[in-house]
């Protein structure tokens, strides 16, 4: 057994939790000494003393081995990476559409004020996106995916996957309820209802590849991707080398048509999952 001290699951968490609240008001006053408007700086701190901090010293207390426990010590497969990339491509058109559907979504009128305050934080949330994005020079692109897509990924990973998911697994749950568990926290610690879904799903891919594969880099790898792509189109949208949402309207169909491309994108995702977990279980029991 890896476990150090006999903890139960919920003291556990509670000890992750009470972590990332440390890191957060440790962030909150560092914050004092950075300078207005500097963003790369103020996620470099959070993404350190709120998450990866709280990850190794909440698994150090409670495993012998935290980096193994963690799947840090563990590199990934040339064929995961493979699998990682493809997933993404494929998976591209079905998640975009998945996205604007959930920015359509509305609440019944009777919940009229608490929509209006999503709305709010989610227009506060695009305001911070869309200045992080407004890179117009190498220099810019190269920072913003350093902090936007390595650092996060890594961060976010270390957390929602390497402590919380890997904790979570050595209690009665199965895998399928911990991926799915940690995957709805980590939509939901994003605090962006109109993205809650296709975020969520992408927590349950994520999780899935560590549960697969064994390795915390795998889902941090995938988890870079996804944003440092981001980061690569808003760049090139800025200089003009593609138009504006290219990467955001792959997939959605015109209006008042059926979205083939989507539909056929979900369906090959849904297979390509299937396969890639038919293959890793069939690993485990050879």
């Amino acid at each position: 057994m890896e476990r150090r001290l006999n903890i139960r699951l919920s003291r556990r968490l509670l000890l992750l939790l009470c972590l990332m609240l440390l890191g957060v008001i440790a962030t909150s006053i560092l914050l004092l000494f950075v300078p207005d408007g500097n963003l790369f700086a103020m996620l470099t701190m959070q993404d350190i003393l709120a998450f990866i901090l709280p990850a190794v010293v909440a698994m150090a207390i409670i495993y012998r081995r935290p980096l193994h426990v963690m799947g840090l010590d563990r590199a990934p497969s040339w064929l995961a990476i493979a699998i990682v990339i493809v997933f993404y491509i494929i998976s591209l058109p079905a998640m975009n559409w998945l996205v604007e559907m959930n920015k359509a979504m509305s609440l019944p009128s009777w919940m009229a004020g608490i929509e209006q305050a999503m709305r709010t934080a989610e227009d506060s949330a695009a305001e911070v996106t869309r200045q992080m994005l407004n890179i117009n020079s190498v220099g810019q692109l190269i920072l913003c995916v350093l902090v936007v897509g390595v650092m996060a990924g890594l961060s976010e990973e270390m957390l929602f996957r390497g402590a919380m998911l890997r904790t979570m697994q050595d209690s009665r749950l199965g895998n399928h309820a911990v991926v799915w568990i940690t995957a709805i926290l980590f939509s939901a610690f994003h605090m962006q209802f109109y993205g809650f879904v296709p975020r969520m799903l992408l927590g349950v891919w994520l999780g899935y590849l560590f549960v697969w594969t064994g390795s915390l880099w795998v889902p941090i790898i995938a988890h870079t991707l996804n944003n440092s792509t981001v980061v690569l189109m808003s760049y090139l949208s800025n200089k003009g080398v593609i138009p504006e949402g290219f990467g955001d309207n792959l997939g959605l169909p015109a209006a008042g048509s059926f979205p083939w491309l989507a539909t056929c994108s979900l369906i090959a995702s849904l297979a390509l999952a299937i396969s890639v977990h038919a293959f890793y279980t069939s690993r485990r029991k050879a």
